[in-house]
């Protein structure tokens, strides 16, 4: 290993990493990826995306057979389930596609190094990185180390009884009472996990609304749903101390409006405040240039203030979401190879997984009166279309946003079952300028969840009729 230079040496296998490193290979570079967890995927696969979709899946299953399948003429007599033997498959499937990235590695011939690598060398030209001692050279160097849990001034985090999404993903009981302090996508869909697996689950959020970046109509259609399935919420609240008393954990919270103290008592607490990036032991202090959040700072073609070192994904910043962290990672390995790409952050969809899920893109409703846009609505319930009525999945509906002159779409907002498949129809039409017109002069399948996201572009369309 010693004796080998690359074309790219890649630090962290997550997402940006192991995509960074296949589209590298794919285009005749010769790349390593240096990842301390034998498991590649990073957080996405091993403690975040993955894991938490499988239980989302799970106990939505479980769920729905205990409130909803009877009125299809389904009985099903007494339902329970086994946490054991859920975790047990969640974490199979977990090993599985890590094995499937090997075999990609294996594939396209990227070297896979375990291990803690550090920079040793920030000569342009004579780049190395060090890996148990190991110096391994290089001609360019990907940054791609991820982000982990943040949280709270005087809140210890011990993965036992005060949590973070690590070990939410692997409580070995089902908690009687569990607090959540936050309420973003993380907070709200491992409420929804542990709700239905019987979890008396209490919210606790600082602003006035949930999942915070969303449009605020479909914000509150989702709180309404989510108190409906028998989660709590205190919004408009701050955690002023959490004590443990007795057996069981006190979360003492401060009212944002009038600063009225009340307290919470619970059996675990999850804290769901956000994450940082991981910088620390990549040997790059008072080298590569960093924001005051510990963000790497890159230029538009992701390469630092040192020539021939890159960044990207959860560790530069902006959204940190797997699929954009993906799409950077990809770039930066076209542009390596001297390729011209491009990633489109206005059109990066956001998904959170609860059920009904929420999805969004572009702009909202919020941001559009912000900037003194002039646009028009289209909306479309899924009340109204025949598939979700058939199947039971009425609540929510798709919102879209196009410009009054031009018609071209703006943003789409949905609430839906579906929401998380059908943003992707919505980030393929605006990826091309597509106009509501374009979507109402495409046919749709029938019957299908599909035809809300038409018939709100049919209605937004008709708004300048």
């Amino acid at each position: 290993m010693d004796d080998i230079c690359y074309d790219i040496i890649i630090i962290g296998g997550g997402p940006a990493g192991y995509k960074c490193a296949i589209t590298a290979a794919r285009l005749g570079l010769k790349v390593g990826c240096i990842d301390s967890n034998p498991v590649l995927g990073g957080t996405c696969l091993n403690r975040g995306c993955i894991p938490s979709k499988a239980l989302l899946h799970y106990s939505h299953e479980y769920y729905n057979i205990v409130n909803n399948v009877s009125k299809f003429g389904i009985k099903v007599d007494n339902p329970s389930f086994d946490l054991n033997k859920m975790m047990d498959f969640k974490n199979a499937k977990v090993s599985e596609l890590g094995q499937g990235i090997d075999s990609l590695f294996s594939n396209y011939k990227v070297t896979k190094i375990t291990g803690v690598g550090r920079i040793s060398s920030f000569e342009k030209g004579n780049l190395s990185v060090s890996v148990a001692g190991k110096d391994i050279k290089t001609k360019h160097i990907v940054i791609a180390s991820g982000s982990d849990v943040a949280t709270l001034p005087g809140i210890e985090v011990d993965e036992q009884d005060i949590v973070s999404s690590t070990g939410a993903l692997s409580f070995p009981t089902v908690p009687g009472r569990l607090g959540v302090i936050g309420a973003g996508a993380i907070g709200l869909e491992m409420s929804s996990v542990w709700s239905r697996l019987s979890s008396k689950v209490t919210v606790v959020e600082f602003f006035d609304k949930i999942a915070g970046s969303t449009d605020n109509e479909v914000s509150k259609n989702l709180l309404s749903v989510l108190k409906k399935q028998g989660i709590d919420f205190k919004l408009s609240s701050k955690v002023k101390e959490i004590k443990k008393e007795a057996g069981a954990l006190q979360i003492v919270i401060e009212s944002v409006s009038d600063s009225t103290l009340s307290t919470i008592e619970v059996d675990k607490i999850l804290v769901a405040v956000g994450r940082r990036p991981v910088t620390q032991n990549l040997g790059i202090e008072n080298i590569i240039e960093q924001d005051s959040r510990g963000f790497i700072k890159v230029n538009e073609k992701y390469e630092t203030n040192v020539l021939g070192i890159y960044a990207v994904g959860d560790v530069i910043g902006r959204a940190m979401l797997a699929h954009k962290a993906e799409e950077e990672g990809i770039a930066v390995a076209e542009i390596i190879a001297g390729q011209l790409p491009s990633v489109e952050y206005d059109i990066i969809p956001s998904v959170i997984y609860t059920h009904p899920a929420v999805s969004s893109i572009g702009k909202t409703e919020e941001e559009l009166k912000k900037e003194n846009v002039q646009y028009k609505v289209g909306k479309s319930t899924f009340a109204a279309n025949g598939r979700s009525r058939v199947a039971g999945d009425t609540e929510g509906f798709v919102k879209i946003l196009a410009s009054k002159d031009k018609d071209e779409i703006l943003g789409v907002h949905i609430i839906g079952a579906h929401a998380d498949v059908l943003i992707n129809e919505a980030a393929v039409a605006m990826a091309y300028g597509a106009a509501t017109e374009d979507i109402y002069r495409i046919c749709h399948s029938h019957p299908d969840v599909n035809e809300a996201f038409r018939d709100a572009a049919i209605n937004a369309f008709f708004k300048n009729i």
